[in-house]
């Protein structure tokens, strides 16, 4: 039987298109500073209490468009939590225009918040949503990783200084690789900026970047063996290509046009900085560097075929090292996208699926407790 060339692209590609970063929502800024505006009026009555109110904030360059939900009651004031997506063009409610319907992973989380008595700011990072590429989508190639700490950390200094919003009770919860830039925020990686009291990494980003490409390229490589879909020498072969490949932008900060076998959908000369630069960051080391003491809500599922609860466990380790007050829940029958679904495909993502109700109770709780 012959094998065509790029015969793994599609199965690659499916199973890293959640994890990897697209290289189209990279942009790098040198700068970010707050300059907040409100865009539209209240929309979206939620219990008849809070509102969710369309809102705008620069980013060195870039206008970033977001929802801050907060209560009706212009007089009360709340704790505040920001909520960073994770990766590829995810915007602000966790939807992915590479997707075929929404999933909804962040606006639920806004629900539920909201539901404790917590103010929050989603926002469509650059790349996604309204916010788009804006000057920068004409150099792709350009784009690294201090844009996304900056616009994370600009989406902070803004919920900060809304008057509904008590500033010393905030949080910063990542989902996915969004986790990584919240332990950026708080480490102090991503510069100054306001106290951050709570933090949550849900489902987040364990490994290394380029680690992390490997281990599941690696896991889709051997599932098609075992299909028959692939010879065991071909996966070598993808295996050989893809260690030198890693190898090359770890030590130069770059990587060959056109890789075969679908790697060059992974990775090419246009995600190539935000790769390098990104690969730089150990979320386990990041994690030791928080301040002591800090309230920590850290996630992973048995069923989560993007981050593995070995991987999560490296992070719990970092946590444990810097005396965090680590709240560690392990989910069961839960997705990637927080939704109960036991599948292990990650193919259900869009399905209209139950979140999951044990997650939102221990959050409600790590709530009480520390917001």
């Amino acid at each position: 039987m012959r094998y065509r060339r790029n015969l793994p692209r599609r199965s690659i590609r499916r199973r890293l298109r959640r994890t990897l970063f697209a290289a189209a929502v990279m942009v790098m800024i040198a700068s970010s500073t707050f300059i907040g505006s409100h865009g539209a009026s209240a929309t979206n009555n939620s219990g008849g209490s809070w509102v969710d109110q369309n809102v705008s904030f620069t980013s060195g360059k870039m206008t970033i468009y977001a929802t801050f939900r907060h209560p009706a009651n212009a007089a009360k004031v709340v704790p505040g939590v920001l909520l960073i997506a994770g990766s590829g063009p995810t915007d602000r409610n966790g939807n992915s225009s590479v997707e075929r319907g929404p999933v909804d992973t962040l606006k639920t989380l806004a629900d539920w918040l909201s539901a404790d008595g917590v103010a929050t700011l989603r926002y469509d990072k650059l790349g996604s949503g309204r916010t788009g590429l804006g000057p920068f989508a004409l150099d792709p190639a350009s784009i690294g990783v201090s844009v996304f700490e900056q616009e994370a950390r600009s989406a902070l200094e803004f919920l900060a200084k809304e008057k509904d919003v008590n500033g010393h009770e905030l949080g910063v919860f990542g989902h996915s690789e969004g986790a990584l830039f919240a332990l950026l925020l708080a480490t102090g990686h991503a510069g100054p900026t306001p106290p951050i009291h709570a933090l949550g990494l849900i489902e987040p980003l364990s490994l290394r970047y380029l680690d992390l490409i490997t281990v599941q390229v690696d896991a889709s490589l051997v599932a098609q063996v075992k299909s028959g879909a692939i010879t065991k020498s071909l996966e070598k072969t993808v295996e050989k290509d893809l260690a030198h490949a890693t190898a090359q932008l770890r030590t130069k900060g770059t990587v060959k046009a056109n890789l075969p076998y679908g790697l060059a959908s992974l990775l090419n000369p246009t995600n190539a900085l935000y790769l390098a630069q990104a690969d730089k960051f150990d979320p386990a080391v990041l994690s030791s560097e928080l301040a002591k003491g800090t309230p920590v809500f850290l996630t992973c599922s048995n069923d989560d075929v993007q981050v593995s609860c070995d991987q999560v466990t490296r992070v719990a380790g970092g946590l444990t090292t810097s005396t965090a007050k680590l709240d560690f829940v392990h989910l069961f029958g839960v997705d990637h996208v927080l939704k109960v679904d036991a599948s292990l495909t990650g193919t259900d993502y869009t399905k209209n699926l139950p979140f999951s109700p044990q997650l939102k109770s221990a959050l409600s709780g790590f709530v009480a407790q520390y917001l």
